[in-house]
């Protein structure tokens, strides 16, 4: 596992963003675990966020690529501090684009924030976390209505490596047969596990035989 993939789960336990316990997520599944990334709110936080997408977008989809784009509104903070971070590490001046949730009539008008879309950009979108692929049924319309753009693929932070809607495919899997582009992610709860299992992180055991148990439960019924 690439160090970077290492920081960042260290980073999402730090960040409190990756929890363990019982959560019953939108779908009414009761997951024993829990991904938020609402909780990045420091500046720190972004910062260093911004850098772990922005090497886990270099390694998949190199840097040949004209606009980040972030579903609004998590993705919004996300596309800034990643173009931010593409910028200051590999020297590539990426513009940043997020969908309004309501078309602006006045002053900067549209559904988008930032750049505009032109015919022939490159685009890799951007999300937190893909459990449904609900946003990107969303936001793809939305994105190809502005232009004749490429969408090269799209980088979550987390794999959850659970079935989505279909019942059969993961998500991630689900959105590339049907958009036919590439999706991934910083780091896949399997890498999670592996890394984190009865294995001491700050004086305590993130997971251990119980939680591991659990989450061997929740994948047996809902994984992929």
């Amino acid at each position: 596992m690439e160090s970077y993939k290492r920081e960042f789960i260290e980073f999402m336990v730090e960040s409190d963003v990756l929890k363990f316990g019982e959560f019953t997520l939108k779908s009414g599944r009761k997951s024993p675990f829990f991904m938020n990334a609402g909780a990045y709110v420091t500046g720190t936080q972004l910062r260093k966020l911004g850098e772990y997408y922005a090497k886990a977008i270099h390694d998949t989809y190199g840097l040949e690529f004209d606009v980040l784009f972030g579903p609004a509104y998590k993705g919004i903070p996300l596309t800034v501090a990643a173009t931010m971070a593409i910028s200051e590490l590999y020297g590539r001046d990426i513009r940043y684009c997020s969908n309004r949730k309501e078309v602006k009539d006045h002053g900067d008008t549209g559904i988008l924030l930032g750049s505009k879309l032109k015919s022939g950009d490159r685009v890799v979108i951007i999300e937190d976390v893909t459990t449904s692929g609900k946003s990107i049924e969303e936001t793809f319309p939305i994105i190809k209505a502005q232009a004749d753009v490429e969408v090269k693929g799209l980088m979550v932070s987390l794999n959850r490596m659970e079935v989505g809607k279909s019942g059969e495919k993961s998500a991630l899997d689900e959105i590339r047969d049907l958009y036919g582009f590439a999706a991934s992610a910083i780091v896949t709860m399997e890498e999670v596990v592996e890394y984190l299992y009865n294995k001491p992180y700050n004086g305590k055991i993130v997971i251990d035989d119980t939680l591991k148990t659990a989450i061997d439960t929740y994948y047996e019924q809902y994984g992929v």
